[in-house]
């Protein structure tokens, strides 16, 4: 089981694309998966996230904090900048330029760390970094969007710290808690975690680009070149800036992975629950189908220099 939820998870970025594909041909195939169904799916993803956490996984910060605090600081630095100076230059509807900026104060998503798996990345550093983020987000999150946002659009950043701790912080919490204390019934639950998760991000995201086919139609390549400008951005700086901190190859593409794929689930359902105007959620939705890809172009061209790095010293 666990081989196959590995080959499966390995696949996200085709699945991602197959939904979204699906979904503008013939909206009805998801769309009847919204509102409640949208915070509840996250949540599960998030309660598989914290049944993988251990004790073990946050020493890695302790290890190499440098590296950490790198990636943490780039995080939540470069992507909100770039949100908000994507909007600006592609001058997005009101709506629209929210929805990005809210995607861009998210934490790295954990998809990050089957792009980082896939990469022959720093699996660990990736896994400590997520966690690390998480956790950060829960007050960083509603805060920076309160500040970029608030010139467009009043916002409560207490509604959107209450959503953040409901989606984050109380799954990742019971599912640490239900490894630590139910370890037998975690091992049976685990393999199939990532398959669940995979099967809601797929669902949230072709949820939301399905509900709003005609707004991102109607928006031209605006939308899109400001969503993939965000994540190319964050990958590209994330890499540029890490190599002030680290001379490990390895920890440099991971960097780049963590800062340049965000949480979209989180920023779909903190558009959703917060803003009157569903189109503040299609950023959110895009951008999953985005650093997924873009993600998986560069986990594919770096795991391919690894395997022939090893090939030659082997040779």
């Amino acid at each position: 089981m666990e081989k196959i939820s590995n080959y499966i998870v390995q696949l996200f970025p085709f699945w991602i694309l197959l939904g979204v594909g699906i979904t503008l041909f013939e909206p009805n195939v998801f769309v009847w998966f919204n509102s409640q169904m949208i915070t509840y799916g996250l949540g599960f993803v998030m309660l598989g996230m914290g049944l993988t956490l251990s004790l073990d996984d946050f020493k890695q910060i302790s290890k190499t904090p440098s590296w950490s605090i790198t990636g943490i600081v780039l995080q939540y630095t470069v992507m909100p900048f770039l949100g908000w100076f994507m909007s600006y230059i592609f001058n997005l509807p009101t709506s629209l330029a929210i929805g990005l900026i809210i995607v861009s104060c998210c934490p790295g998503g954990t998809a990050s760390n089957v792009i980082s798996y896939i990469a022959k990345a720093n699996v660990a550093l990736s896994v400590a970094m997520t966690t690390a983020s998480t956790f950060i987000a829960i007050i960083l999150t509603p805060l920076l969007t309160k500040w970029i946002v608030g010139s467009k659009l009043e916002v409560s950043a207490f509604d959107l710290f209450i959503d953040t701790l409901k989606v984050i912080l109380i799954p990742v919490i019971l599912g640490v808690l239900m490894k630590t204390k139910l370890p037998k019934v975690t091992q049976k639950i685990l393999p199939f975690a990532p398959i669940v998760a995979t099967i809601f991000i797929v669902l949230i995201v072709s949820s939301i680009i399905g509900a709003g086919k005609d707004k991102i139609l109607d928006s031209g390549w605006s939308l899109l070149l400001a969503v993939f400008g965000l994540h190319a951005g964050g990958f590209f700086l994330g890499y540029v800036f890490s190599m002030f901190v680290a001379k490990d190859v390895s920890a440099r593409r991971t960097i780049s992975i963590e800062v340049g794929m965000q949480n979209s689930g989180l920023g779909v359902v903190l558009a959703r629950n917060n803003f009157p105007d569903p189109a503040t959620a299609l950023p959110s939705a895009i951008s999953s189908a985005t650093h997924s890809l873009i993600g998986s172009v560069l986990a594919g061209i770096w795991r391919w220099r690894s395997s022939r790095k090893k090939s030659n010293i082997e040779e």
